[in-house]
């Protein structure tokens, strides 16, 4: 149960990989993404918003089958509220790189995101990949405290942010 303006009611979103025909409700959410985390993903609102529908339906139509790439998402019926994506770890083949998570500010705090990274776990188990690695800002504490409450640990790892190059990113992770 979640609260909503004062008012108690029960939220319900279905965790699944993404369809081809979610493409417009990508779109938007992916929009939502940049506009509300602009340092956490690695394009700008105004490129994303000047890419055109049908480059949005190709990315949506390629990681909606096949154990490469898949994105998951969340979705209550109406706007998507909750995104998680992976892809296979061309360096480590038993591993599956989580990328672009996100929950809606409304949604957040109530296990949407632990579900989202359930599935790409589970996802990630069913292509032979038993491991996860995901990569947070140094900074981003919020974040960092959630993701260890999901069971990720910090490698000690630190990156450079592939966009930014003032931020550091460090990596965290866990088994599928």
């Amino acid at each position: 149960m979640t609260t909503d303006t004062g008012a108690t009611a029960l939220r319900r979103a279905e965790i699944r990989r993404v369809r081809p025909e979610d493409a417009a409700r990508m779109r938007a959410l992916r929009l939502e993404m940049l506009a509300d985390a602009p340092l956490a993903f690695l394009e700008t609102l105004a490129d994303a918003a000047a890419r055109p529908h049908t480059e949005f339906a190709a990315r949506v139509a390629y990681t909606a089958t096949g154990p490469g790439n898949a994105q998951f998402i969340a979705d209550p019926g109406g706007r998507l509220v909750g995104h998680a994506g992976g892809t296979i770890s061309p360096s480590e083949p038993g591993l599956t790189v989580i990328y672009a998570v996100y929950v809606t500010p409304a949604w957040r705090g109530h296990g949407l995101l632990g579900e989202l990274i359930d599935g790409v776990a589970a996802w990630s188990r069913a292509c032979g990949r038993g491991e996860l690695l995901l990569e947070v800002v140094v900074g981003n504490d919020r974040a960092y405290r959630a993701y260890q409450r999901l069971g990720f640990r910090d490698t000690g790892v630190r990156v450079p942010h592939p966009t930014i190059p003032a931020l550091t990113e460090l990596q965290m992770r866990r088994t599928a």
